[in-house]
């Protein structure tokens, strides 16, 4: 291993994005940075990785990716397909995500809400955030209906085609949103998906005067999705509250009342949050 050039940083203490040369931030490590990185160039899309591919996209040399590839397999962090050159995420991840999920206070308060709202409509209720384009389920109490099993934990939907998404995108002006969805069209997947970002933000305005949402058939045909914000004190959407009903369309009287049951629902987890807010300042 090569020794720092005298008179140069070391590599190890180099300034940090927005931080200037003389004052180096000395808490930054890179090896773990690009470790993380590298864990993050994994997605749904993309799920299986080589190494070639990775040292290709992160712009470093392929013996540095394997080495890390290699600690990060060791740990449980990443795994190899079969005999295989590529590679996926392993069951470590998957348990530091639950565990971070787990802990989390949005989602102790809000799973024992959730199973109310599942035990008083019999439906699959969920909680969901936001991840920059896709939403993400970070509770689940599950109906009667086998259905929406496969629906888990840590699943994620894209924003755009979903009431869910639109929900937690109704914060959002003109201006995010076109940061956010800067393709002309977007990308659909039933005949009730937005395809534009102006057909789009046309539902977001709608759902945010309703106070509530519903989708029929609108990402999955055969299933509808009532859905309602959590709402912080200062009017922001932080969550959504939604029971998935196994029925392509649902009558007008049952909308409205599944509707006022996750209004709910929404209201009590966004009160339990501001009461756990103002006892942990105090």
């Amino acid at each position: 291993m090569s020794r720092p050039t005298p008179g140069r940083a070391d590599p190890v203490l180099a300034a940090a994005p927005g931080e200037s040369e003389t004052e180096p931030d000395r808490y930054h490590v890179p090896a773990l940075a690009r470790g993380l990185e590298l864990l993050s160039r994994f997605s749904r899309r993309t799920p299986q990785l080589t190494g070639a591919e990775l040292a290709r996209d992160m712009g470093l040399p392929r013996a540095s990716v394997f080495r890390m590839l290699h600690t990060l397999e060791r740990a449980g962090y990443v795994e190899r397909m079969d005999d295989s050159a590529c590679y996926r995420l392993g069951l470590g991840v998957l348990r530091l995500g639950f565990e971070v999920l787990a802990s989390m206070e949005l989602t102790e308060i809000g799973h024992p809400v959730i199973t109310r709202l599942r035990d008083r409509t019999r439906y699959s209720a969920h909680l969901v955030v936001r991840d920059g384009r896709e939403v993400v389920f970070i509770a689940k109490a599950p109906g009667d209906s086998a259905l929406f099993q496969s629906v888990q934990v840590g699943a994620r939907l894209p924003a755009h085609a979903t009431v869910l998404g639109r929900l937690l995108l109704s914060d959002f002006g003109t201006v995010e949103l076109e940061r956010l969805y800067p393709e002309s069209t977007l990308q659909r997947f039933t005949e009730h998906t937005p395809r534009t970002l102006a057909e789009l933000t046309r539902l977001i305005a709608a759902d945010r005067k309703r106070g509530w949402a519903i989708s029929e058939g609108g990402f999955e045909t055969g299933i509808s999705t009532i859905a309602a914000p959590v709402l912080t004190e200062r009017g922001h959407v932080t969550a959504v509250v939604s029971v998935t009903v196994p029925a392509q369309r649902i009558d007008t009287a049952r909308a409205q009342a599944l509707s006022a049951q996750v209004q709910e629902a929404a209201a009590e987890i966004a009160t339990r949050l501001t009461h756990s807010a103002a006892g942990g300042s105090s």
